[in-house]
């Protein structure tokens, strides 16, 4: 098996960032700067009044990663799991009710970022519960759904290196 430094990993997070739809990569860049705190996310990423309302409940949301990322080494059993995957599933039916996310690949990546490589177990299960969640239209719940492979679903093990590129927005240069 090849071993890949870490510009060999980084290239391929950026194509694997890269092959996403430009919706996709818009709102996972305007997620991780919420999440990070990088700038002004209303002012970089609001067109309209819509777009900077869904940001500030984003950002609302968001506060909770933080505390998701401290219950993650302690989901052992039944009794932690509730508190964890509430919120994690809540976070998502956010995030796939905005119909910028169009399948499991560009969810994972954003949510490798959001939580760190612990997180990679729960993913699936966070992804299908609230893809599955009447509040998403029948049609996109469908497309949702049909994007997770059977690997991803039913992975037995998951690796623990941690995401390398996080992309944000970049500023055209002035002609």
């Amino acid at each position: 098996m090849a071993r890949y430094d870490a510009s060999g990993i980084t290239i391929s997070e950026m194509r694997e960032f890269a092959s996403f739809e430009p919706c996709e990569q818009r709102y996972i860049r305007r997620s991780l700067d919420i999440a990070l705190g990088r700038g002004n996310a209303v002012a970089r990423w609001a067109r309209d009044d819509g777009e900077a309302a869904s940001i500030h409940a984003q950002t609302d949301l968001y506060r909770d990663i933080p505390a998701l990322r401290r219950m993650l080494p302690n989901v052992d059993g039944l009794d932690s799991l509730e508190p964890f995957m509430g919120h994690l599933m809540h976070l998502a039916a956010f995030d796939l009710a905005q119909d910028r996310i169009a399948g499991f690949s560009a969810f994972r990546f954003l949510y490798e970022r959001l939580l760190g490589a612990e997180a990679r177990p729960w993913l699936p299960a966070a992804f299908c519960a609230a893809a599955a969640l009447p509040l998403i239209r029948p049609d996109r719940r469908r497309d949702l759904l049909q994007s997770i492979s059977e690997a991803a679903a039913t992975a037995q093990g998951w690796s623990t290196r941690a995401p390398i590129f996080y992309p944000e927005f970049v500023e055209a240069e002035p002609a």
